[in-house]
């Protein structure tokens, strides 16, 4: 079974960059987006030419802003969205397909701002979902993917020393969050294949970054520890343009 993620950055200006090219060239089956940009109708339309998939979506009460959807070929028992919490719930952040072996969520983290103004939100909502994600566990194991707003160690950033505690996303209350994950067993597939590789996910639009691969790792996927035995490969796509994120992918063996 092959997971792909992928903030997109609005689906509907994604669409009008070959989106649907990569995406058939990924041959995925089951895709989750994050920054859909869209309401739930407007991500269906824009959708509307992918054949022999499921569209499911998870919309912001704003217009225009965040939102996550998983997109696949292989029929979920059941789609959730959010976490049950008000205060975290009005963004469309959070959207869970539970199949037959596990959960697959997808998640869009808040952003803490270019000033930190979140950032007290962030490790509220970064305490809040790690017992939404323990609680699903209770049932069966987790596939957790997303833009999870946090290059995590020093080798998932270019730049550490002149962002660490500057820079949203690479602050020690932000990698604190990302730490418990992983002390509440989640296993990040990249890191567990390739413990030393560099690679990024994410590139800032200023001073061509992307093209001197100034960037982050801020997409994952990360899983129940009873999972990682299945874990085939991961990977992460840098040469997939249409965002200021590529995707990233994860292959499990399935029972």
């Amino acid at each position: 079974m092959k997971l792909v993620s992928w903030n997109v950055n609005g689906i509907r200006a994604a669409m009008n960059k070959d989106f649907a090219a990569s995406f058939a060239d990924m041959d995925c089956d089951v895709l989750c987006l994050q920054e859909t940009k869209a309401q739930d109708e407007q991500v269906i339309e824009a959708l509307a030419t992918i054949q022999g998939y499921q569209v499911y979506t998870n919309s912001a009460v704003k217009k225009g802003y965040s939102g996550t959807s998983i997109i696949t070929r292989i029929t979920p028992l059941n789609v959730t969205k959010d976490m049950g919490i008000a205060e975290h719930d009005q963004e469309g952040r959070v959207l869970c397909a539970e199949f037959n072996d596990f959960y697959v969520v997808t998640v869009y983290t808040p952003n803490s701002g270019s000033e930190l103004k979140r950032l007290d939100y962030r490790q509220q909502w970064d305490a809040d979902f790690l017992i939404y994600l323990q609680k699903l566990e209770m049932t069966k194991p987790v596939v957790l993917c997303g833009d999870l707003n946090v290059a995590h160690t020093a080798i998932d950033i270019a730049r550490p020393k002149a962002n660490y505690n500057k820079s949203a996303g690479f602050t020690q209350r932000e990698i604190d969050g990302m730490d418990n994950l992983v002390k509440g067993g989640f296993v990040d597939t990249f890191r567990h294949l390739y413990p030393e590789e560099v690679k990024y996910s994410w590139w800032s639009y200023r001073a061509g970054a992307r093209g001197k691969n100034v960037g982050w790792r801020i997409d994952y996927f990360l899983c129940s520890p009873s999972l990682t035995a299945r874990v085939q490969n991961a990977e992460i796509y840098n040469e997939v343009h249409g965002s200021d994120h590529c995707p990233v992918a994860l292959t499990l063996a399935v029972s």
